[in-house]
């Protein structure tokens, strides 16, 4: 599919605008990253999708990676926060510069707090695995136990995820230099999926296999059919067809709803303790969907499009 051109929103001086990206990041060597670009109206309360680019790659002698770094900086200026879905961290024993007494013995904040984990799963879990700091973080560790449903983030330096933490480590580190540099954010797209799909009351069976089913196409086109028919984000026709065929567009969009949701305030505090020196991964508080509250919360238009709330 070719790429989409970033269509021209109309200017006007009186009207107050909130911009947000989203990257669904693929290798630097392929074609798979995509960039959703919405804007938010707060006068209006509502949400638009501007822009989505697929397929983001080299062109000629020029990289994917300064294909992607244009777009952000000079194509779509003035973005609030930009939300990657890949680590923007590494885990805490590959930033470590201290000496090092293996983690067994190692007093750090971020070790200290993934031995209390492992303990306190001790007598509720077998085979109780002894996590490796050198590949993931505390964040995944609590997504994978602390949550609804048991949602699984790849290890930070896992076989999946770590070419993808190597490009986005340095993609952020060129944007952090930029003038009036947006703020990043982590995202895990499938809890952002899960999260906003509850509280759109989409069926489980949807949320779960909203990628790589064998009808994950006919699940992002009803995730998406349920968030225009109650009016909580417009979305051009072209951009839904093209986000219904390729799950990567499709996380790119739910990347920057996640990075609007965070600018509101909505997405799910750090956890009491939670070690300051971890970077947190972003997605929906539970607190808007009803997870915890027997499903009582529903997605509303009260106060602003994409409110999540319970009535």
């Amino acid at each position: 599919m070719t790429q989409k051109r970033a269509r021209a929103t109309k200017k006007n001086p009186g009207m107050r605008v909130h911009r947000f990206a989203g990257v669904a990041l693929g290798g630097g060597k392929t074609d798979k990253t995509a960039v959703a670009i919405v804007e938010y109206y707060p006068e209006q309360k509502r949400v638009f999708l501007r822009a989505l680019r697929e397929k983001i790659r080299s062109e000629g002698e020029v990289s994917g990676d300064q294909m992607l770094f244009h777009f952000l900086t000079e194509e779509e200026p003035g973005l609030e926060i930009v939300a990657l879905d890949a680590p923007l961290q590494l885990p805490k024993c590959i930033r470590c510069t201290l000496k090092c007494p293996g983690f067994e013995a190692c007093k750090q904040p971020e070790i200290r707090w993934l031995w209390n984990e492992h303990e306190a799963r001790d007598a509720t879990k077998r085979p109780n695995k002894v996590f490796t700091p050198y590949t993931e973080r505390c964040s995944e560790v609590y997504i994978a136990n602390h949550l609804e449903e048991a949602f699984h983030p790849p290890h930070a330096l896992g076989a999946n995820a770590a070419p993808l933490a190597a490009r986005a480590h340095f993609m952020a580190r060129r944007l952090e230099q930029v003038r009036r540099a947006p703020e990043l954010i982590e995202v895990f797209t499938k809890l952002s999926v899960w999260r906003m799909g509850r509280g759109l009351k989409v069926p489980k069976s949807h949320l779960k296999f909203h990628r790589h089913a064998v009808d994950s196409d006919e699940a992002r086109h009803f995730f998406l059919k349920q968030l225009m028919e109650r009016e909580l984000a417009f979305l051009y026709q072209q951009d839904m067809k093209a986000m219904v065929e390729n799950p990567q567009a499709f996380d790119a969009f739910i990347a920057s709803l996640t990075a609007f949701l965070k600018f509101r305030g909505q997405t799910e505090k750090r956890p009491p303790h939670f070690p300051k020196g971890e970077m947190w991964i972003e997605f929906l508080s539970s607190i808007f969907t009803g997870s915890e509250v027997g499903e009582t919360g529903r997605l509303t238009r009260a106060g602003c499009c994409l409110e999540f709330g319970s009535g």
